[in-house]
């Protein structure tokens, strides 16, 4: 059995019909252009981490002064699932603080 006719032509007009624009933008208060997401990087790989990959964690590491009280800010890094899943973790994140901290003139 073939398909009706109607059917048949309303396939092929909608296959050569142009591509609609998105037109789902996002605004900030300055009304700048905006995407809607921006991925974050793992800090020991530079792998992307994804929307799905709920095993990821990002760490803030405070600063400190010469008498050891936090100074208001931090570095942030971010651990992607799959290092975390490998169990590196704890040297990765040791890794990455003792080439950051002579940059910030922590002790």
């Amino acid at each position: 059995m073939s398909a009706p006719l109607c059917f048949v032509r309303i396939f092929r007009l909608r296959r050569f019909l142009p591509a609609r624009e998105s037109t789902d933008k996002m605004q900030n208060e300055a009304g700048e252009m905006t995407d809607l997401y921006i991925p974050r990087k793992c800090s020991a790989t530079n792998r992307l981490i994804t929307a799905k990959d709920h095993a990821s964690v990002q760490i803030n590491i405070g600063h400190l002064d010469e008498s050891g009280v936090y100074a208001g800010q931090f570095t942030t890094f971010a651990l992607s699932g799959f290092i975390r899943a490998q169990g590196d973790a704890d040297g990765a994140l040791d890794r990455l603080w003792q080439k950051k901290k002579a940059e910030v003139k922590q002790q």
